[in-house]
């Protein structure tokens, strides 16, 4: 089935790929998805959504995609409003889910070439796009084979390629490499950089590995229980954090006697503990430690692990949260 044509541009002047204004969403049982969520995505570049499970990433997927809609708030994608225009959106965006799309009992090609009919593409087109995405995903040895006997890498570029088949403006990808091995995940990396940098394909992508945020997005909106805590580039979150990060595992938890010898020092700040945990941050890492630790084993705190570290986008997580990343990602899987 041919998809309805798209009407008058009404593309943003700011050249904003995808804005989001005041996004709200609640589910039954009074769950609230999205709180006023607002931020933008320039056009040809990867914008990073980061968030531990339940933070709300999901729901802005689906509802840029017009899977489902907002309770309030306006979203845009390539100027089209995911609400009044819905199938102007769809024409003009594709999506790779957290769930494979791709028919097992068909081959690569085939289920290239499928992808592709449903819009509307011509044969002739179709065919050619096919095998150039083969080629850059280096599937094109398998193309005749079917999916089923793929390795999970692979059936996962083969996603990115049916997602990316009718050459859409904006693509959403929603944890694509989970599951992956490392040599899978850098090959996907380095897929989804060729996407923008040379298709100009805006991504906008979904993400709870920190790494993979800092490594691939131009810019970084940290969301946690459906509200934006921090936005901007990675090294402009990075630098607000000032000195070093100090981490330092005990054996038994005594908060108490932990939070007074890091308080009364000036050269420490945002000291957190969990358990036995104490996260801490200091002006010079390597200068405070040593009598940070000193003063721990004074009191009979046995050290399990000592570490210390430039900022990373777990301490930013941090700062804004209040809580580690992995904190986060357990407490959202309850």
């Amino acid at each position: 089935l041919a998809a309805p044509s798209l009407g008058a541009d009404t593309t943003l002047t700011t050249q904003a790929a995808i804005e989001v204004h005041d996004l709200a969403k609640t589910y039954p049982g009074n769950i609230q998805a999205l709180k006023q969520l607002s931020f933008q995505v320039s056009s040809g570049t990867i914008y990073g959504l980061l968030g531990p499970n339940g933070a709300g990433k999901s729901t802005v997927i689906k509802i840029l995609t017009t899977l489902t809609t907002p309770d309030s708030g306006r979203a845009l994608v390539a100027g089209r409003d995911v609400v009044t225009q819905p199938y102007d959106v769809r024409r003009l965006i594709g999506c790779v889910a957290q769930i494979p799309a791709t028919d097992p009992e068909a081959s690569g090609l085939e289920n290239l070439l499928l992808q592709g009919r449903l819009y509307g593409m011509s044969e002739r087109d179709l065919r050619s796009r096919a095998h150039e995405l083969l080629d850059a995903l280096d599937l094109s040895n398998a193309a005749g084979r079917l999916v089923k006997t793929y390795s999970g890498g692979m059936k996962r570029k083969l996603d990115v390629a049916m997602g990316v088949i009718h050459r859409p403006r904006v693509l959403f990808l929603d944890e694509p490499t989970t599951g992956l091995d490392p040599e899978a995940r850098a090959e996907m990396w380095q897929e989804i950089r060729r996407l923008t940098n040379v298709e100009r394909v805006t991504i906008l992508l979904t993400t709870h590995y920190l790494d993979e945020a800092d490594h691939l997005a131009d810019r970084i909106a940290i969301i946690d229980q459906g509200q934006l805590v921090a936005e901007g580039t990675p090294d402009q979150l990075k630098r607000e954090l000032h000195g070093d990060t100090i981490q330092i595992e005990l054996e038994r938890d005594d908060e108490t006697a932990m939070r007074r010898i890091l308080t009364a020092r000036d050269d420490v700040r945002e000291v957190t503990i969990e358990g036995r945990v104490v996260r801490a941050r200091v002006d010079n890492g390597a200068t405070a430690l040593p009598s940070i630790v000193s003063a721990l084993e004074s009191i009979g705190a046995g050290l399990v692990s000592v570490t210390v570290s430039r900022p990373s986008l777990d301490d930013v997580y941090f700062r804004y949260s209040g809580k580690s990343f992995a904190k986060a990602q357990e407490e959202g899987l309850r």
